[in-house]
């Protein structure tokens, strides 16, 4: 089995402009989409991203698995944003 990095003790994967959060065993996992990027001091950094909560139940349609969805800014919204979403739905 290979190791991903985790941030508190659950997967975070990254696959191009996506980036999923969260034990595929669990209900839900966070969904991160890199929408655009701004160019600062020469870095590529995202720009707008859209953050969903998905029920990791990989049966239903896309668009039933979605629980929660939402835009912003910047990474550090988004990451915020998406582990609170997650913590909270995996504690209900």
């Amino acid at each position: 089995m290979s190791e991903f990095l985790t941030y508190k003790d659950k997967p975070l994967v990254r696959s191009g402009d996506e980036i999923y959060y969260g034990d595929m065993s669990e209900p839900f996992v966070i969904r991160f989409e890199i929408l655009s990027y701004k160019e600062t001091d020469g870095k590529k950094i995202a720009d707008k991203v859209n953050i969903q909560l998905l029920k990791s139940d990989i049966q239903l349609d896309t668009k039933d698995r979605i629980v929660k969805e939402t835009t912003k800014d910047s990474m550090f919204d988004a990451l915020d944003f998406g582990f609170v979403w997650l913590e909270r739905a995996l504690k209900e």
